[in-house]
């Protein structure tokens, strides 16, 4: 987060050099709020390149601190496949190809129009960068881990193995066992890559120096996975759960024609609580700290000197400390919670049930 304080810092400097009356300093202050608001929005949300910060100067051109991503563009007009890097418009100075980037949002408009319309966008994102990272990481993980399993065997784990054998453990004794049955090692595979997926990207969120990118708070990424876990539990339901679903047993059919919609709809509200309690929860995080930061800005604005922003900063920094100490339990917590509700959901739909024989 220290990088996005110097973005903000530089927008309180630029905007206190300007301050002359109370009049001007009021509107002003306004405007620093505005444009805090902008920035956290700017950063929860995707775009095509991933900026990190933008250092204002008194009197020089703003140095924008940024990685640049290839932008894939398919143009319906033309039906062709324009491929180049961010870089080529010069943090939104230029436009390229026919092509500008928004200075707002980070995302590519035709220059033409100022809209999307005209093109599809297949770019590599700043949420798709953070997610490529994720997944290299968790490759090497699992080779490493892997590797260690095998020439090690009957040896104390040690290094990186030592370190995940009693997460692995975890997810196998507290998770999938008890909420899966004994076939839960048909079903391990999936609960341990999505569990450590999903850590994986919440923590690369908390990396200040990639941008601090907030790809499993994106809506896009917690859809994939619970439309994964929607094919998992559903292509494995047994003839009783899709029984209870389309024919509940000892339930008139009248009453079957609102029982089986409602049904239905709880097999779609399922992976839909996976996805919204995900986003929900990682977009928060990052708002509420972002907000913090940005309220140090706003108070040295309100003061017009030292004072306020010194005010602001020492409210600020025990509560953002708190913040992000619990933001890093989330990123734990919320990769639990979704492989528990999963390795629940999972264990439902394969559930046998039992009916006694005798009858007396």
């Amino acid at each position: 987060m220290l990088l996005l304080s110097i973005s903000f810092t530089s927008i309180a400097n630029t905007a206190h050099s300007s301050a002359h009356t109370t009049d001007s300093t009021k509107s002003e202050t306004k405007d620093v709020s505005a444009e805090v608001v902008e920035h956290i929005m700017n950063h929860v949300s995707d775009a095509n390149q991933n900026h990190i910060a933008t250092i204002h100067e008194d009197g020089k051109e703003p140095k924008h601190i940024s990685i640049p991503l290839p932008c894939i563009l398919w143009n319906k007009n033309t039906g062709k496949l324009d491929v180049f890097m961010s870089s080529k418009f010069h943090h939104g100075h230029e436009a390229y190809n026919g092509y500008i980037l928004d200075a707002h949002t980070g995302r590519v408009l035709d220059a033409a129009t100022g809209t999307r319309d005209t093109f599809y966008d297949f770019s590599i994102t700043k949420n798709v960068f953070n997610i490529l990272i994720g997944f290299f990481i968790l490759t090497i993980l699992i080779f490493v881990v892997k590797s260690a399993y095998t020439k090690r065997q009957g040896q104390a784990p040690k290094g990186i193995q030592a370190f995940l054998e009693p997460i692995i453990v975890f997810i196998i004794d507290d998770v999938a066992k008890p909420n899966i049955g004994p076939k839960y090692e048909k079903y391990l595979p999936y609960l341990l890559c999505v569990f450590f997926f999903i850590l994986i990207n919440n923590l690369l969120g908390l990396v200040p120096f990639l941008g601090g990118i907030n790809s499993s708070g994106n809506i896009s990424f917690t859809m994939s996975l619970a439309f994964c876990s929607l094919l998992i539990i559903n292509l494995s339901g047994n003839k009783h759960y899709w029984q209870h679903i389309f024919a509940m047993p000892g339930v008139p059919k009248w009453v079957l024609v609102i029982l089986t919609p409602v049904e239905l709809m709880g097999v779609l509200l399922k992976p839909a609580v996976l996805m919204l309690r995900l986003f929900g929860n990682i977009t928060g995080g990052h708002i509420t700290v972002l907000a913090i930061v940005g309220l140090v800005f706003i108070m040295g604005k309100l003061g017009t000197n030292v004072g306020g922003a010194t005010a602001g900063s020492a409210i600020m920094f025990p509560i953002l400390l708190f913040v992000n100490a619990m933001e890093l339990f989330v990123a734990f917590l919320q990769a639990y919670v979704f492989t528990l509700l999963t390795a629940i959901f999972i264990g439902a739909a394969i559930e046998e049930h039992h009916h006694s024989e005798e009858h007396h």
